[in-house]
């Protein structure tokens, strides 16, 4: 017996670590998370036509689709961000934020990288978006940024402690881009002549700072310094600010709750992929030790019969 388990415990210790293990790394399919970004910047009031100081908070919620990815094998989760104002925050409604926009992220379980399907919008490239990879490497990344509509590379900066928990740092830059066009009165910028005119998008992010957990690659910190402004059509100046700010980031709350699982998910993978292989093999590797000793010194010699023959 103490062979027999002893045999199984040093067959199973190999089995976790090498097959289990990397098989349990994989995206989860039934994720239920919001995050919120906060901080001081200046917007767009649509209202007054001006420009105003103030707070500024993205709330992002990640919902699973779970039947859709039971069908493709993928991670298919549907995202929404809601950018509100001091004024529009009470309202709780995302149709009324300054801006609301919506996602459909679909990406292999295991490697994180995009996969086009299962009505994907809009089309995603890059390594990292709402999480990184498993197991990060220190190296860069190509991170998706939704706004800029491209990838942005990411560069590993060493580590940092948020809440207590450890986690790779990765940052990365937006220089002024020019992303798309917006129908607006010709005076908003400064074109009073022309009743309305294709003002130029553009976009900037000069402060993208990430850390994520290293063995899941749960973003544990996120910071941004966003600015959204309006030209003129062919003009080189910014004529109206919609968004800026120079930090936005994680609330304390959203760190602490994205620790906590980066930690229980961590925690699984270590078990499974390295305390209970080496556990489970030092002590197989002791009860096979005793059990083939106890096989090969054979019954002791009491154990033997001593009846008398028949007669």
């Amino acid at each position: 017996m103490l062979l027999g388990a002893g045999v199984f415990l040093l067959v199973l210790a190999p089995l976790l670590a090498w097959y289990v293990e990397p098989r349990a790394e994989r995206t989860p399919v039934d994720v239920n998370t919001t995050t919120v970004f906060t901080g001081r910047g200046s917007y767009f009031d649509a209202g007054s036509l001006d420009e105003k100081d103030g707070r500024i908070t993205v709330t992002r919620r990640v919902l699973g689709d779970v039947a859709a990815s039971e069908r493709s094998g993928r991670a298919v989760w549907d995202v929404s961000t809601a950018i509100d104002t001091p004024a529009t925050l009470p309202l709780r409604d995302p149709r009324k934020s300054l801006q609301w926009t919506t996602e459909r992220w679909v990406t292999d379980r295991r490697t994180n990288l995009p996969v086009h399907c299962c009505d994907e919008r809009p089309s995603f490239s890059g390594e990292a978006y709402l999480k990184f990879p498993f197991d990060l490497q220190k190296r860069g990344y190509r991170w998706w940024d939704n706004t800029l509509g491209a990838t942005v590379p990411l560069r590993f900066a060493g580590t940092a402690t948020v809440q207590g928990y450890r986690g790779y740092r990765f940052t990365g830059t937006v220089q002024p881009t020019r992303t798309g066009t917006r129908q607006v009165p010709g005076l908003l910028v400064g074109r009073p002549k022309q009743g309305q005119v294709m003002a130029e998008e553009w976009y900037a992010n000069t402060g993208i700072e990430l850390v994520a957990d290293r063995r899941t690659g749960r973003i544990i910190n996120a910071s941004i310094a966003p600015r959204k402004t309006l030209r003129a059509p062919g003009g080189r100046r910014d004529a109206v600010t919609l968004l800026r700010s120079d930090r936005l980031e994680f609330t304390a709350a959203t760190q602490r709750e994205q620790v906590d699982l980066a930690s229980e998910d961590s925690d699984r993978l270590e078990l499974l992929g390295r305390t209970v292989p080496l556990a489970g093999g030092a002590a197989g590797a002791v009860l096979a030790l005793t059990g083939g000793v106890l096989l090969t010194r054979g019954r002791p010699r009491g154990a033997r019969g001593t009846g008398r023959g028949r007669d």
